[in-house]
């Protein structure tokens, strides 16, 4: 028996392998196809995922709430420390795997369509599945070497998708924005792995984190933070040695920083969200993606991986951060009019909400809430590219020159796009969290939980639930004029020109079927048969939930019945305010401008740090051409000044005094050669000349 499930364990990591190497060999292959148009790259790509995702379910249905099924093999030894590589699938790692394939396959699908007319379709879903293979070799590979090696290239494909039109400045700027962003959290995450390495001696996954793992055996002891570990060497007994490693209490918060900085990178937390916004230049699917459950639900996933490293002080930093970001967010979402910008500060509230999960215990409630939000954000992301493709067919067709994306145009679209007004009303439902989705399920345990865990904090603790309250019908608010301004009401560029040729429709299946499929996975059924109380929701049986006190019973009442009355208000408001021509709300005053002008993060941080980084870099570079370059340029110069005194001297006075000397002796030769004539007068001649010449100096001598 126990041989049989060895081999069955066998065929799960083989599996998981197959599954993550799918897209990159549709990758490879996509970059091999000739034409940058060639459509059997669309579907060699979304083939690959359809396995992937298949055989996803079968890995699901093997270790959810079964065993953890762990192979490994050695990597490299460095001296004595040995470096082993292999597949970890536990409850989480097949949960993000599963979604992540059940989130990309109705995007590929989708993308087939969306991008046929692209002149670089090909190289489109070469990156699609480059991306797709980083976010799935992600989750399942089992040490921080090749987590933090597969985060490098989550983020690298991102920045290629980003900018995938990179003909656009905007796009290309979006790109090295977000690059830039996240190499800060990268820097961040490779600190906290090379601190958790000295002090645990370990990459491993399961080891440093696992349910006996050695950072839950750590402990802080008089300003030092102590763990045991075993040798790699062998002692006399043939076993492993133990030995305390002692670090200063300041490195595990500077871990605890390090991994911080990855998520709020990564999962476009505060201070260094704004790039995420920025990111829509990219194809709308591939926001749908992004924005979804890939790169930015990875910073989630990490927190989720590295929970047990957290203090109580640095989770309710967690829960601090996580809180202002839903928050703040939601507030810039009331004014923006670009569509997927809407949406983008949408994913960073309910991003927010999922790190305040964490920082507050609702551990399960904040991965339920990743889950539940990859579909029905995913939806909303698809829902907004069919209107902007079809607004952009109205602005060619009709020689119009307006933002396909603004909102203020369109209006009464739902006559015009039924079946995307349908599931759109249902994905906005659910963002909302109203009963029957499966937003709602997800987002009261996180309420609920918020305010358990503020009972018997100071008043700034009990502002968090109340704050992040106030954020969920924040969000009702945003999302219902998104709604309202999109599809009810007139069409609003009749108002700029009456006779505007319409020549729009819902499409063909393959954008019928991804959407379709994305609307039922936001209702309840598909996560609990019980569409009102949480806990029954399957998630919860296989993640580690919080307990619940008589304080939280009361809270199971009380938030449900109270969220969802003053929601429905909410929305009703809403309604009325937009379905109106004119909106009551002044668009001028601080309030106004401060959510239009998203907080003015973005000119805080031109103002403290791009600008004085680039003025450094060009008095750098001045110093560099002037001054570095300068010298550089004098000592050449005097090399050559030097190079030519020399050729003069070796010309004129070395070789001058050698030509001089050679004219002497060449005359001498040339006198003396006379006398070598071969005629005997000459001969006799000399000699009379010589003998005189002796016969005079002995005379005068």
């Amino acid at each position: 028996m126990e041989n049989f499930l060895q081999s069955i364990d066998t065929l799960t990591v083989r599996f998981a392998l197959a599954a993550v190497l799918l897209p990159l060999l549709a990758f490879i292959i996509n970059c091999s196809i000739p034409g940058k148009q060639n459509k059997v790259s669309g579907w060699v790509s979304a083939v690959a995922i359809l396995i992937s995702c298949v055989l996803s379910v079968f890995i699901f249905s093997r270790v959810w709430n079964s065993h953890q099924v762990h192979q490994q093999q050695l990597w490299f030894t460095i001296g004595d420390t040995k470096v082993y590589t292999g597949i970890l699938l536990n409850n989480l790692s097949v949960l993000m795997l599963l979604l992540v394939n059940l989130i990309a396959l109705p995007v590929h699908i989708y993308s087939t369509a969306y991008m046929k007319h692209d002149e670089h379709y090909s190289r489109y879903f070469a990156y699609l599945s480059l991306f797709c293979f980083s976010m799935l070799a992600l989750v399942v590979v089992d040490n921080l070497v090749l987590f933090y090696a597969f985060w490098e290239l989550v983020g690298f494909s991102s920045y290629l998708l980003i900018g995938f039109w990179f003909t656009k400045d905007k796009a290309v700027q979006a790109n090295k924005k977000a690059f830039i962003m996240n190499r800060i959290g990268d820097i961040g995450l490779l600190t906290a792995i090379i601190i958790l390495f000295v002090q645990f001696r370990t990459f491993d996954i399961d080891q440093l984190f696992g349910a006996s793992g050695l950072v839950k055996q750590a402990f802080i002891d008089g300003g030092s933070w102590i763990s045991t570990v075993k040798s790699y060497q062998l002692n006399s007994l043939g076993g492993l040695d133990e030995h305390v490693v002692f670090l200063p209490i300041a490195w595990q918060y500077v871990a605890f920083t390090g991994v911080f900085l990855a998520v709020a990178a990564k999962s476009a937390q505060f201070p260094l969200h704004t790039w995420l916004p920025d990111a829509m230049e990219g194809p709308t699917s591939v926001s749908a993606l992004i924005h979804a459950a890939t790169m930015v639900a990875a910073g989630v996933f990490l927190l989720g991986r590295v929970y047990p490293l957290f203090n109580e002080v640095e989770l309710s930093t967690l829960a601090i951060v996580g809180c202002f970001t839903a928050f703040m967010a939601a507030t810039i979402a009331l004014t923006q009019n670009d569509l997927k910008r809407i949406l983008a500060y949408s994913t960073i509230s309910q991003l927010g909400y999922m790190v305040m999960a964490m920082g507050v215990g609702a551990y399960t409630s904040s991965l339920f809430h990743l889950v539940t939000h990859a579909f029905f954000k995913c939806l909303l992301f698809l829902v907004a590219g069919i209107v902007i493709h079809q607004m952009q067919h109205i602005k060619e067709d009709n020689e119009l020159n307006i933002d396909p994306q603004n909102i203020q145009y369109m209006g009464g679209l739902r006559k015009k796009l039924p079946f995307t007004f349908v599931v759109a009303v249902i994905a906005a439902l659910a963002l909302i969290g109203l009963p029957f989705t499966s937003g709602y399920l997800s987002k009261d345990g996180i309420l609920i939980k918020a305010f358990e865990w503020s009972d018997g904090k100071s008043i700034a603790f009990k502002l968090i639930p109340v704050l992040a309250l106030f954020t969920t019908w924040l969000t009702a608010f945003y999302v219902i004029r998104l709604i309202v301004k999109v599809f009810f009401g007139d069409f609003r560029l009749l108002q700029l020109k009456q006779d505007i040729s319409l020549h729009i429709t819902d499409g063909g299946w393959t954008y019928k079927l991804p959407l379709g499929l994305l609307a039922v996975c936001c209702l309840f059924p598909l996560f609990s048969l019980n569409p009102l109380v949480y806990e029954h929701a399957w998630i919860f049986d296989g993640l580690p939930a919080a307990a619940t006190t008589e304080a939280g019973s009361l809270y199971h009442i009380l938030i449900p019945v109270g969220v969802n009355v003053i929601s429905i208000l909410v929305i009703s408001w809403a309604y009325m305010i937009y379905s109106k021509p004119k909106s009551p709300f002044s668009e001028s005053g601080f309030l106004f401008n401060l959510s239009f002008n998203q907080w003015y993060f973005d000119a805080i941080y031109t103002k403290l740090f791009v600008k004085p980084i680039l003025s450094l870099g060009n008095t750098l570079f001045w110093f560099d051409r002037t001054v570095i370059d300068g010298f550089i340029h004098l000592l050449a110069k005097t090399g050559i000044a030097l190079a030519k005194l020399a050729d003069w001297t070796d010309r004129y006075i070395i070789d001058g005094f050698l030509n001089l000397m050679v004219a002497m002796v060449q005359a001498i030769g040339n006198f003396a050669r006379r006398f070598q004539g071969g005629k005997v007068q000459y001969y006799l001649f000399s000699m009379l000349v010589i003998i005189l010449a002796l016969f005079i100096l002995k005379i005068v001598f």
